[in-house]
């Protein structure tokens, strides 16, 4: 059988109160019993001083109660307000008006709640500062991000219309941007800024935009040469903005200048149409970066060009490139034309590149390459242009060759490279080759028309099982 719990320091204060209340008792009762028995009953009847003693006593300990029960009642309320706080209610308050222990407790309960509040507001405040740090850090992150993968594509020398795409995708990654744009001038049009490039949802009415120096909006830009800002603290004429705004539907805007080699050869903006907005001057600051990056792929791209031009070799064949032997086709027709000579054009692919290209490795298919190129080259007479057309590719001008004649030395080549391959000891590495030929003037009379013919051919022999030339 368990013991009795006779300890009242794991008893609640009520059940104490009404202990201390019993106790109170106890000493004016046993007054009124002593005074009742030693001076009252033996003068008077019993029961009425008896009964007038109880009442003394009562009332006696009925006054010690209220006292207690006051004390006890104040620190009830701080308590059960306490416990309220602790449970994570810190808006509560305890409303006690008194000038004892009871009320200094209640009033330093009150500031150590106001003190919680206080520092979980300033808290709050820290996070929240520390959340738009946090984001701003990150957007800093995904612009380098983006300036380091536009670098990239500019060094692997990717085609230009690739990286103005690039570039106007991550530009609308600032200032909190709805749609950006790319102006390009074109030469051939005077004084004109075509669109190039826009990125945004619902953006492509932007495409169909032209502006010039005459432009309100941008003709501080294009005649001062500096970046335009458009927002609430750079505001323009109401006449001028309702112009602007009915062209391009946004509020806001900040664009860059875009030169190449001292001349302003285009414009790169972003926009919003945001109310009370205004850009952040890192947002302007990584937008003429993206500008800059422009015109170095632009420039990049002209160099690439003029190369081209200038190199009429392939590096790995030895070959003619494919820019020489179009232009050296125009030629050769041209002449055909004034003489009324024949002039041709065969254009051969090596069967199965693909599966080549996944077997081996590299250094294998670039052997694979340049014998190839030998045997074409040492099939044909001296007048005769050979040129590595395509990655797989290989085209010759025939001068002087009609079809006929033209059939016969692509069909000597092409038994040629099938000898030449035909005893590899894996079949996979046995080479074949397929053709198209065209010639001036039944299948065209111009170099893309003889080409656009010859393709097709090489489609149809493909088409046909491959290993043979289609005229």
């Amino acid at each position: 059988m368990p013991k009795p719990n006779i300890s009242l320091s794991s008893q609640r204060l009520t059940y104490k109160l009404r202990i201390a209340f019993v106790l109170m008792s106890i000493l004016p009762l046993l007054i009124c019993i002593y005074l009742a028995s030693n001076y009252i009953l033996p003068y008077s009847p019993f029961k009425f001083y008896v009964i007038l003693a109880i009442l003394i006593t009562i009332f006696i300990a009925s006054i010690g109660f209220v006292l207690v029960k006051d004390i006890f009642s104040g620190i009830l309320s701080v308590s059960a307000e306490a416990k309220l706080i602790a449970a994570g209610d810190i808006s509560r308050k305890v409303e006690i008006s008194r000038e004892d222990e009871v009320g200094e407790l209640a009033e330093s309960l009150n500031q150590l709640t106001q003190n919680i509040r206080s520092n979980m507001e300033e808290l709050k405040s820290y996070g929240e500062k520390t959340t738009a740090i946090n984001i701003e850090i990150q957007k800093r992150i995904l612009a380098v991000s983006s300036l380091l993968q536009v670098s990239s594509l500019i060094s692997q020398g990717a085609e230009l219309e690739d990286i103005l795409k690039l570039i106007v995708e991550k530009s609308r990654l600032l200032g909190e941007a709805e749609v950006a744009y790319l102006f390009l001038k074109n030469e051939d049009a005077g004084d004109n800024f075509y669109m190039r490039a826009v990125d945004g949802g619902n953006s492509s009415y932007l495409l169909k935009i032209k502006i010039d120096s005459r432009d309100a909006a941008f003709n501080k830009l294009i005649k001062n040469r500096g970046p335009l800002i458009l927002d609430k603290d750079n505001a323009l004429p109401e006449a001028s903005l309702s112009e602007f705004y009915e062209k391009f539907r946004i509020k806001n805007t900040a664009a860059h200048p875009i030169f190449l080699k001292g001349k302003l050869a285009g414009i790169l903006g972003v926009g919003n149409a945001k109310e009370g907005f205004s850009y952040a001057k890192d947002d302007i600051e990584l937008l003429d970066i993206f500008a800059k990056q422009i015109s170095i792929a632009v420039e990049n791209d002209i160099l690439i060009r003029q190369v081209e031009i200038l190199d009429i070799k392939d590096a790995l064949t030895g070959l003619y490139n494919r820019v020489f032997i179009c232009n050296r086709l125009q030629e050769e027709i041209r002449r055909a034309i004034a003489y009324q000579r024949p002039c041709s054009f065969v254009l051969l692919n090596i069967d199965n590149f693909q599966r080549f290209r996944r077997d081996f490795d590299l250094l294998q298919v670039e052997s694979i390459l340049k014998k190839v190129a030998s045997l074409i080259k040492e099939s044909v007479s001296e007048i005769d242009r050979v040129a590595r057309f395509g990655d797989n590719e290989f085209a010759i001008v025939l001068p002087e060759k009609t079809k006929r004649q033209a059939q016969k030395i692509a069909e000597e080549i092409r038994l040629k490279i099938e000898s030449a391959f035909s005893n590899e000891r894996y079949a996979e590495k046995k080479v074949t080759v397929s053709g198209g030929l065209s010639e001036n003037p039944l299948d065209g009379v111009t170099a893309d028309e003889l080409i656009t013919k010859a393709k097709e051919l090489l489609g149809l022999a493909k088409e046909q099982g491959k290993n043979r030339i289609e005229a």
